[in-house]
């Protein structure tokens, strides 16, 4: 388990951060959603049975982060800014390039030092392919190695590795897959934690025949 190079997670502070945003108030990511009920009910049921490790979600909708953007700004002024060009650019390579509908295998519940996720598998490379086209258009803002994964919550609290590694090895697994038909462009208030996800453009991935209406 990748949290295990740490003796005890690392609780979060839920506080503004202003050294942060710089009173920029918008932060942008492209991100999978998680529409199916059953994969969300899954989600919910992990997070109740975490739930005196973790501070509660909020607005935060669950979701695959695919790459992080960074501040939505007119200019770039510091090197986390994230301009109306780039994301233009990121759009059309997308769009020529995105492929078709897919769906990604989930593994077993798993933690960081600060949050416990899901892992999400990437067998045919789709996720890789994607994170190298919106790369070829603008840098991503990221301080550590991609790690595809769909988030449970951040710690509370502490708790020691060898507590934790049995907690998690208690909860149910799932043959649930991740289904992946679009491709969005989101962005929150950067001095809300858990605030709200609001998609701004959607990239829709080409359907197999025998899944489109006519």
């Amino acid at each position: 388990m990748r949290f295990f190079d740490q003796p005890q997670t690392l609780p979060a502070e839920l506080r503004d951060y202003p050294e942060w945003h710089r009173g920029r108030p918008r932060y942008g990511i492209w991100m999978i959603p998680l529409r199916q009920p059953a994969l969300l009910a899954y989600i919910t049921e992990l997070q109740s049975q975490l739930a005196d490790l973790l501070h509660p979600p909020g607005a935060r909708q669950a979701h695959l982060t695919l790459f992080v953007c960074g501040f939505a700004q007119p200019s770039e002024r510091f090197d986390d800014d994230f301009t109306p060009s780039r994301l233009q650019a990121q759009i059309e390579q997308l769009r020529r390039s995105a492929g078709p509908a897919c769906t990604l295998p989930l593994g077993a519940p798993d933690s960081f030092a600060s949050a416990a996720f899901l892992p999400v598998d990437d067998p045919e490379g789709r996720l890789a392919r994607w994170r190298a086209t919106l790369g070829s258009a603008s840098e991503e803002i990221r301080q550590a190695d991609y790690v595809a994964h769909i988030t449970l919550g951040l710690y509370r609290r502490q708790i020691d590795a060898q507590t934790l590694r049995q907690r998690l090895a208690e909860l149910p697994a799932t043959e649930l897959t991740l289904e992946v038909d679009e491709l969005h462009y989101a962005s929150y208030e950067s001095r809300e934690q858990f605030g709200a996800l609001h998609s701004e453009y959607r990239v829709a991935l080409e359907q197999p025949l025998s899944r489109r209406r006519y």
